[in-house]
């Protein structure tokens, strides 16, 4: 028989034990004043026991993530560069609890040496059979390359970590290659039978200021060589970081998350206003070039209609080792890079810094291609 005090003990540890204590927030980031480094970098250290988010209202600070759970870093980058000091606060918010932090990108007085070739900065238009084939100028200068945060897609791995790059001035092509051009070019004919799956045909669009389609990397080699055989030139396909520089608005960026806008309509052939129309409707499949708003350097479709053509191997990694001057991409692989989004793409797909890959001879009703010249 248990006395009076071995009772009492016993319903003292049973009560303390049943107590909802809960455990205290932990929250902690250092530094507390973040200099980030030459190349615009740094990184904030998180000591957590619960689940964070970080904020800030400048519009020229990047984060490798938005959120977590527990002890986490953040990488912090500066979109650009700028000729005074600027500071933004960082704010790191727990459940119940916030911590802030400083940041200062210290002034930059000179940018990144491009190589200095002769430029014609004018827009080239080269007569191909009748055809006018427009070239627009890409002033050479740097950015950042890759999904940020901002953008709110976070699913696109491959597209990470945002880094500088550095480019020379080209040309690229104002709309994707034509039916026309392409026809000029290589003689290719076109067909009524919406079954024949290497050739144009009316299910996924058919005329002459569509883009062409059904276009393999190695079907973009042959029509290059013959192309610059018509013309004497040197056309050839834009390197990925050509692509996304000129994508993005070159030097006159304005950061949107598709080519152009922030509103997908505005510029993109996609999802929902083409493919899921469905193949009765005459908005299914993709669209003559150059019907959207174009984007600052004055490029059509560069989000949505086909999926464009780079001249690099694929390589999933290849960002966070990627060369900041004039990258070309891998120097081996598998596959060739697709950048752009297409007519059957939702809004992500679309976005600036998506990446896709494809064996080099795989053809699509929903790829195409985009020039590049130097």
């Amino acid at each position: 028989m248990l006395c009076l005090c071995t009772l009492l003990f016993v319903q003292t540890v049973l009560t303390g034990c049943s107590k909802d204590d809960k455990e205290e927030e932990q929250l902690e980031v250092t530094p507390e004043n973040l200099e980030l480094d030459d190349s615009g970098k740094g990184t904030l250290n998180i000591t957590s026991n619960t689940k964070w988010s970080v904020s800030t209202t400048a519009d020229w600070l990047m984060f490798s993530t938005m959120s977590g759970v527990g002890d986490g870093q953040v990488t912090v980058r500066a979109n650009g560069s700028s000729t005074d000091d600027r500071t933004a606060i960082v704010t790191i918010k727990g459940e119940g609890i916030s911590r802030q932090t400083v940041v200062k990108q210290v002034a930059v007085d000179e940018t990144p040496d491009i190589p200095e070739t002769p430029f014609d900065n004018t827009t080239q238009i080269i007569k191909v059979g009748g055809v006018n084939l427009k070239m627009i100028p890409v002033e050479g200068g740097t950015f950042f390359m890759g999904e940020n945060a901002i953008h709110e897609f976070t699913s696109f791995d491959d597209a990470k970590p945002v880094h500088s790059v550095t480019l020379s001035s080209y040309y690229i092509g104002e709309t994707e290659v034509t039916q026309q051009l392409w026809q000029v070019v290589t003689g290719q004919k076109t067909t009524s039978d919406s079954n024949y799956w290497n050739q144009w045909n009316s299910t996924y669009g058919l005329g002459p200021n569509r883009p062409a389609y059904y276009i393999s990397w190695d079907d973009c080699q042959e029509f290059i060589v013959k192309l610059n055989a018509l013309t004497g030139r040197t056309f050839r396909l834009p390197t990925e970081a050509e692509w996304e520089f000129a994508a993005r608005g070159g030097t006159k960026s304005k950061d949107y998350k598709y080519s152009g806008s922030n509103d997908i309509e505005d510029v993109a052939w996609y999802v929902a206003n083409s493919y899921e129309k469905g193949k009765s409707s005459p908005d299914y499949g993709t669209h003559d070039v150059a019907t959207k708003q174009p984007n600052e350097l004055g490029l059509y479709d560069m989000s949505g209609n086909v999926w464009e053509w780079c001249s690099d191997w694929y390589d999933s990694g290849y960002y966070a080792n990627s060369p900041s001057a004039n990258p070309l991409g891998p120097s081996s692989g598998s596959d060739r890079v697709l950048r752009g989004g297409c007519w059957g793409n939702t809004y992500e797909g679309c976005s600036v810094s998506m990446r896709l890959n494809e064996k080099t001879d795989y053809r699509s009703p929903d790829i195409g291609l985009r020039l590049a010249l130097q």
